[in-house]
């Protein structure tokens, strides 16, 4: 048979057999990525509505600081990117073998975006402009990589979880530049909303063997209230008396959907330390 094709398509051909080498859920992570590669690039420009100008309902200042609670709610993400550095250092220090080493590297990526995401936010909520909510983004977009990779770890195999992780990132800064160059805010939404939906799809799988037991449901459970919190600003100020917005309360909402993560790790932890309960206190 390869003796009658011709050379340059034997080299085609070859290039792909690496596809004969995925399993069912990891073809599957790929056509949906495939799938959402085309909707961002091909799917009709949606002009961004416009979060500039701080359209929040509390610009209330404090001591000086503009938009305090909208820039203070932020706090909590940086305490959980610190707090899931740290634990993941001490990991790396008392663990030697049998580590999940993709997982890991996408819980690094993970919290160092929590990190990101916090500098971004309050750079951006500080004086909102176009190339601050571009800043805002870029920082939700490394969590938003760690996130799917550790998920794609849990629900399709370790292999395939760094690989996610990359494209994620990738992904997500190439939609941020193309919303702060040209006003599509499409490819960003795509990403946002296209990457918890794979997310969403994944906890409805069996997690793989030697999976850290993230539980999927209370991220994404989280990440909804979130999101509903930041449809009701003004409703949720108003309705607190103007003591605090639906938009501080989705920062502090958001930041808690690291506590699962922590979590997962928390437990990867005690398993293999059972046998050395000073160790496992430690990890604690």
């Amino acid at each position: 048979m390869n003796r009658l094709l011709p050379p340059p398509l034997l080299r085609r051909l070859g290039a792909f057999r690496w596809l004969r080498n995925l399993d069912r859920r990891e073809r599957g992570l790929l056509a949906a990525f495939v799938g959402l590669a085309l909707l961002a690039c091909l799917a009709p420009a949606l002009p961004d509505p416009g979060t500039v100008g701080a359209p929040f309902a509390d610009d209330r200042a404090w001591h000086g600081l503009p938009h305090a609670l909208d820039v203070l709610s932020n706090l909590p993400f940086a305490a959980f990117g610190v707090w899931g550095l740290l634990r993941l250092r001490r990991f790396d220090t008392l663990h030697e073998r049998g580590l999940p080493a993709n997982a890991l590297d996408c819980a690094w990526l993970f919290f160092a975006g929590l990190i990101f995401t916090a500098a971004g936010s309050v750079f951006y909520h500080l004086e909102p402009d176009a190339l601050r909510l571009a800043a805002d983004r870029a920082g939700m977009a490394i969590a938003f990589a760690g996130l799917i990779g550790f998920a794609v770890c849990e629900r399709v195999s370790q292999r395939a979880g760094w690989p996610a992780a990359c494209f994620a990132f990738a992904a997500g800064l190439l939609a941020v530049a193309v919303c702060h160059e040209h006003g599509d805010v499409l490819p960003w939404a795509v990403v946002q909303f296209g990457g918890m939906g794979l997310v969403l799809s994944l906890a409805l799988l069996r997690p793989v063997a030697g999976a850290m037991g993230l539980r999927l449901a209370a991220v994404i459970g989280l990440y909804g209230v979130a999101k509903l919190f930041e449809l009701g600003d003004a409703a949720v100020y108003e309705a607190t008396g103007q003591w605090v917005s639906g938009h501080s309360l989705k920062h502090l909402v958001a930041a808690g959907a690291a506590w699962p993560v922590l979590q997962a790790l928390r437990r990867w932890h005690m398993k293999p330390l059972r046998h050395n309960p000073r160790a496992a206190a430690l990890t604690a």
